[in-house]
């Protein structure tokens, strides 16, 4: 387990052996202070590269966006809607909480569990709950997207071996422990005073003895007792007890026996954890080590490699073929691709690539559930297989597989499209929805509208804004992106000449690479020479630091630099695509000019003579001096290439 803490979050790795590993050496330091006085400092060992180990699950938490599981809030019931059987309860938050008739437990009333569309003869929630009434409840799982929380009435005290239910009755014992272990558990457990509750036994609690039950009863007692009085002086809605922040929670929850160490990078955290299992598994504080090297441990270890991967669709598989995982508002499809893929040697037959991918594919599937968190109705799509028996082996080793996930999944027959259809839990955000956010120009969409397709739209309400405009008003300047304007303005302007010749209008260009894709104002309109005047965005004599991007299409010496979508064929300029070089403007028109290059002496960089025509619009080239001689810009050009030249 390796544990990393900085100002902004808490980001927790849990990493698995793949093979056989050696065990690493660690040494010890003094403490320097804090509650570690006195105690040795079990320091980690420098490693490039967790080497026989994968990153099998993470855990990520940031300071202003706690997760709220476990939390007991004292609330008051908002609306009681009996055509769910639910209740929404303000717990003092920005959505209420949601509480199912199911989860309702009032002290001397006796509920029947009766599942969701299933009626019983149990009491109706309306006969239980009354608006305004004010109850206490726990999360079980947070808000998600535009859901509020979910919300129950039977509140449960996690400690480290058990989980106490004060509104329970008896004693469970964890089903992922063996029968064997579960059977010594139970003995250890019985006749254990639950002060009129019930608990939980958790797996891990493997190895535990009554002592240690004994313990930490009188500690979830205490605890609850903490609880009651604070329930009792809160006014409604409020928080009344908050779980323990991310690190706690996991070695809490997950950190056993069975785990080699705990590498913790902070200090402050390092000497936490060793007080939590100094007072609840003491024969564990030796396994927690300080990472005190220069080099970050998730660098160091490789797992922010992993973490930037979490970001893309595509997994690869060993063998040559994929994963492509896509998220959807109702659930999560991953498609399973050959890819390269395609067998060895001459004798390779199709079911038996397709088989071995899908295997392959159906360990990696659940790899990437438990990296990513990804919960809800999860559809893999297979490669379709012949064969029974193939489609068996798939799905075994896909169940096999989710034997090492922690969290309740359930997963349906294998089609014989290869189609499987499973649920994981969702109770938080995963990492890749702590991580990311949606894209602000697609909202989420994943795909935008086409140049082309805005460029359609943009020429109808140019013949609007002409069919409208007054008859005195020739001309127009209209505000788009480069690349919606390049639609106009390419392949010799056929486009704005159509256009042109059907309204009767001059339509002039204008706008930058910062605009939105679908950008559209007209910011001028007036006669041809003052639109004109306002439009061409360099005079004749102007030098203009730019970027040449491109060879000329027809003039191989020649090359060709774009200002925010307007072209300047560079004359000489092919020896120098991809670098930046100061012009001088020869000839400017409406949607392109031509130019020289200059030297630093501010001499002219002389080639063979040619004939070059500027952009096939009529328009008078301006000439020097026109705004006072002759000036010097810098322009940044990051705009695509087009593929046509500028023409005349």
């Amino acid at each position: 387990m390796l544990v990393s803490v900085d100002r902004a979050e808490t980001r927790i790795a849990l990493l698995e052996a793949t093979g056989e590993v050696a065990k690493p050496a660690k040494a010890a330091a003094p403490a320097t202070g804090g509650r570690g006085r006195g105690r040795a400092v079990s320091t980690a060992k420098p490693v490039d590269r967790m080497d026989g180990y994968r990153v099998a699950e993470l855990y990520f938490e940031r300071r202003g966006n706690r997760s709220i599981v476990g939390n007991i809030y004292k609330g008051k019931v908002d609306n009681v809607l009996p055509g769910l059987e639910a209740a929404f309860v303000d717990i003092g938050l920005d959505k209420n909480g949601f509480l199912h008739v199911d989860e309702i437990v009032l002290p001397g009333v006796e509920t029947v569990r009766r599942g969701r569309g299933r009626d019983d003869g149990g009491k109706k929630i309306s006969d239980l709950l009354k608006p305004g009434q004010e109850i206490v409840v726990q999360v079980v799982k947070d808000p998600l997207k535009s859901k509020g929380a979910r919300l129950s009435m039977d509140l449960t005290i996690a400690g480290r071996y058990m989980v106490y239910t004060p509104t329970g009755e008896g004693v469970g014992v964890s089903k992922r422990l063996d029968d064997k272990e579960r059977e010594r558990l139970r003995k250890e457990v019985k006749g254990l005073d639950l002060d009129g509750g019930g608990a939980i036994v958790r797996t891990a609690a493997h190895g535990a003895t009554r002592p240690d039950f004994e313990r930490e009863l009188q500690y979830l007692f205490k605890l609850h007792g903490v609880l009651q009085g604070r329930v009792d002086s809160t006014p409604a809605p409020g928080l009344v007890f908050q779980e323990a922040d991310l690190s706690v929670r996991v070695v809490r929850d997950i950190f056993a026996t069975d785990f080699e160490r705990a590498i913790v990078d902070d200090e402050g955290q390092y000497q936490r954890l060793v007080s939590f299992f100094t007072r609840t598994a003491p024969e564990l504080v030796e396994r927690v080590e300080l990472w005190q090297e220069s080099k970050p441990l998730f660098e160091s270890t490789g797992v922010d490699e992993v973490i930037d991967g979490l970001m893309s669709k595509r997994v690869d598989l060993p063998s040559g073929g994929y994963l492509l995982i896509d998220y959807a508002e109702a659930g999560t499809v991953i498609d399973v691709n050959s890819g390269s893929y395609v067998g060895r040697g001459k004798q390779a037959r199709l079911e038996d690539v397709i088989t071995k991918t899908n295997l392959e594919a159906a360990e990696e599937v659940v790899n990437q559930l438990r990296l990513r968190d990804i919960g809800g109705i999860i559809v893999i799509d297979f490669i379709d297989m012949a064969r029974a028996r193939n489609r068996d082996a798939v799905l075994k080793t896909l169940r096999s597989s989710l034997d090492d996930d922690r969290t309740k999944t359930f997963t349906a027959e294998i089609s014989r499209l290869g189609l499987v259809e499973m649920t994981r839990q969702n109770v938080t955000e995963g990492v890749r929805e702590i991580m990311s956010r949606a894209c602000p120009t697609c909202d989420g969409e994943g795909v935008i509208r086409s140049e082309e397709t805005i460029a359609i739209d943009v020429e109808r309400r140019l013949r609007e804004v002409a069919l409208r405009a007054p008859r005195t008003h020739e001309s127009f300047l209209v505000r788009l992106h480069p690349a919606v304007s390049a639609q106009f303005t390419g392949r010799g302007a056929r486009v704005l000449h159509a256009l042109e010749a059907q309204t009767g209008k001059l339509f002039h260009f204008t706008g930058s690479e910062g605009l939105k894709l679908d950008h559209f104002d007209v910011v001028m309109e007036g006669s041809k020479d003052e639109v004109s005047e306002a439009a061409i965005p360099f005079d004749v004599g102007d030098e203009v630091l730019v970027q040449i991007i491109e060879p000329h299409m027809y003039n191989v010496d020649d090359a060709v630099a774009k200002v925010d979508g307007y072209i300047i064929s560079v004359v000489n300029g092919g020896a120098f695509v991809g670098e930046r070089r100061l012009v001088r403007i020869d000839d400017a028109g409406r949607t392109a000019a031509t130019a020289v290059l200059v030297g630093e002496d501010g001499q002219v960089i002389e080639g063979p003579a040619r004939v070059l025509t500027v952009d096939g619009v009529e328009s008078m080239p301006r000439r020097r001096g026109r705004r006072g001689g002759r000036r010097r810009s810098a322009v940044a050009s990051g705009a695509s290439p087009d593929p046509t030249p500028p023409e005349s």
